[in-house]
């Protein structure tokens, strides 16, 4: 059975995003580049890109509709059904896991009763699990509608999004301050970011990211967070001043295995205790 097409915008709505359209098309000299930031206009405008979103994207780029949607479904940042005005995405990949994530997510689960990919009933917070955002050196990271939540525990996480139902100012640990999905994705069509102090907003390798670079230089290097047991509060460590002559590694710690994981020890190799 044929497919029906794709019911179109409203007049008004269509002028508008058309208008839209023409200002992101003009900055590319091949219209079809064009494609990924008309995507982020239509997710805009529906919160996720619908039928009418990709036909509209087809009709102003002279592509076919399965060519745009080839595209809208390979990348994860396009929703494909209505989501929440919050999506909240906890990060999943290997040293986030390691670091509490699974155990975020898997409370984030309990406390909105909704699974990967599921939005709750009051449409405000879409769930999912993310792969890995390049901040490792605050994990386990939590993101809300693309800004950054660092070094979270089930029960921060758990506050956020309560705080987001709820309505109240929730600010990120660095960046843009936050706004709905909706202006999100206008703001990655690249249109203006009219968020008070965005254009101010900074963000930077955190310590952990630094302290290769501080050894290089024989610079002294303070740890101000030791990884526990998953669960358990991290705890302050000891400033350490290595001397000119002093080269650390990762077998100079104390310990003899990873924190987060004792059933698995982890010493030195066989070579290097010769």
């Amino acid at each position: 059975m044929p497919q029906l097409p794709a019911p179109a915008y409203p007049a008004d709505v269509l002028a508008r995003l058309g208008a839209d359209a023409k200002e992101v098309i003009a900055r590319y000299p091949g219209s079809r580049s064009a494609l990924l930031p008309l995507l982020h206009l239509v997710q805009s405008e529906e919160g996720y890109v619908s039928r009418t979103g990709m036909a509209f994207c087809a009709d102003q780029l002279g592509l076919t509709t399965a060519e745009v949607t080839a595209v809208a479904t390979f990348y994860s940042m396009y929703r494909r059904r209505p989501s929440g005005d919050y999506q909240v995405g906890v990060c999943t990949n290997t040293l986030c896991a390691v670091m509490g994530g699974d155990a975020i997510f898997d409370r984030l689960k309990d406390h909105l009763g909704v699974g990967n990919d599921e939005t709750t009933d009051d449409g405000k917070i879409t769930l999912e699990h993310i792969e890995c955002n390049a901040a490792c050196d605050f994990a386990p990271v939590v993101m809300v509608n693309w800004e950054f939540f660092d070094n979270q525990t089930p029960e921060s996480a758990t506050k956020l999004v309560d705080d987001l139902i709820a309505g109240r100012t929730v600010e990120p640990t660095r960046g843009a301050p936050l706004c709905s999905y909706k202006e999100t994705a206008r703001i990655l069509a690249g249109f203006p970011d009219q968020r008070p102090g965005a254009v101010e907003a900074t963000g930077g390798a955190g310590a952990a990211s630094l302290v290769g670079l501080k050894l290089a230089r024989g610079e002294g290097v303070t740890a101000a967070r030791v990884v526990g047991p998953r669960g358990e509060s991290p705890q302050d460590s000891v400033t350490h001043d290595p001397s000119p002559t002093e080269h650390l590694s990762s077998h100079d710690a104390p310990q003899q295995t990873s924190a987060s994981d004792p059933a698995n020890p982890a010493g030195p190799t066989a070579e290097e205790g010769e």
